[in-house]
This record gives C-alpha cells, sequence and structure tokens, in this order.
C-alpha cells in the first residue's frame, strides 16, 4: 500500500510554542496556498484519512472536494503528540531539567504529564494496522509532523519501542503542506 502522508498548513501559533494536540487553526491565506499546491498532486478517487485537529481537517474537508476523495475518515489516532502542560507554551520557557529529563528517555517521558512517544507511537501502529487491512492501493493522510515520522519509522517493522525511539531521534525536516510518501 503505497501512504502519501502530508502534513498540515503552518498554524496560527508563535514561532518556537510546543502547540502538540492543541487545535490551533491555520491562517485562510495559509490553508489555500497549500489546498492550491496540493489539488494537483494528488490522486483522485483514494481514501482521504485526517487528524481530526482543525489544521488537519480543514485541509481533508476541503481536500476531499477537490479530488475527490473515495472516503474522508478523520481518526483520533492520527493526532499529534499530547505535550500535556508544556502546549501552548514558548519552548524556551519549558524548565530545562524537564527537556533534560525527557532526552534521556524520549521513549517513556511523558511532557508535560501528556503522552509520551511509546503511547504515541502504538496509536499509530494501531491505525496501520487497521488501514492496511482495507488492503488499499494508494490513501492519503493528512497530519502531523510527529504522525509522519513514527509512520515513517514503522516501515522499518522494528519492535515499538525502538520504532518509538527511532521516530524520536530522526531530524524533523518535514515542512508545513509537505508530502512524504511510504510504501507498505
Amino acid at each position: 500500500m503505497r501512504l502519501i502522508l502530508v502534513r498540515h498548513p503552518a498554524p496560527q501559533v508563535a514561532s518556537g510554542t510546543c502547540y502538540g494536540r492543541s487545535d490551533v487553526a491555520v491562517a485562510p491565506h495559509d490553508m489555500a496556498a497549500v489546498r492550491a499546491s496540493l489539488q494537483a498532486s494528488l490522486p483522485a478517487h483514494v481514501p482521504l484519512y485526517a487528524s481530526p485537529l482543525r489544521r488537519c481537517a480543514d485541509l481533508a474537508t476541503a481536500l476531499a472536494q477537490d479530488l475527490p476523495a473515495s472516503a474522508l475518515r478523520f481518526d483520533d489516532r492520527l493526532a499529534e503528540m499530547d505535550f500535556g502542560s508544556w502546549e501552548m507554551h514558548p519552548w524556551h520557557a519549558i524548565e530545562r531539567a524537564a527537556i533534560d529529563a525527557w532526552a534521556a528517555d524520549l521513549a517513556h517521558y511523558r511532557p508535560g504529564g501528556g503522552e509520551n512517544v511509546l503511547a504515541m507511537a502504538a496509536r499509530i501502529d494501531a491505525f496501520l494496522h487497521d488501514l492496511l487491512r482495507e488492503q488499499h492501493e494508494t490513501a492519503v493522510i493528512i497530519c502531523h509532523a510527529g504522525t509522519i515520522r513514527l509512520l515513517c519509522a514503522l516501515q522499518a517493522g522494528l519492535p515499538l519501542e525502538e520504532t518509538a525511539l527511532l521516530a524520536a531521534n530522526s531530524v524533523h525536516k518535514i515542512g508545513y503542506g509537505a508530502t512524504v510518501v511510504v510504501d507498505f
């Protein structure tokens, strides 16, 4: 199965803000630009899956009309990681000791008391297993950088904890509105 993974447009938050699971909006002109760039490059009549967070859901809804999609489904498992009390705070304002504790245990530490990378990996893995059972040739997924990194890491077929660490240690170079293609 070919997965076309699309990162949402830039959210309306200050640069350097931890926004993970927060449901933040996208500026209309940014949404329109990403939508226009994707219209010609995405296949029509394939299933479209999306995180229910507004920055993904709004793009997915628009693209489902443009393509058209064979089906549009929102799935909570595609949401970005929950950073708990760190959400909507500038990264530089988060205690250095807490950041260091996370860096020392990337798979298990729960930033801000939220979700750990291993738990996120488990829900992304469950989504992928369900999707693979549907046996589509191609599917489009509108989601987040963390979700994309985990889906790419799952392609290696490693145990889940190793997958979580692989994703957490990967360099993040997924631009807003970018597309990543993976084959399973």
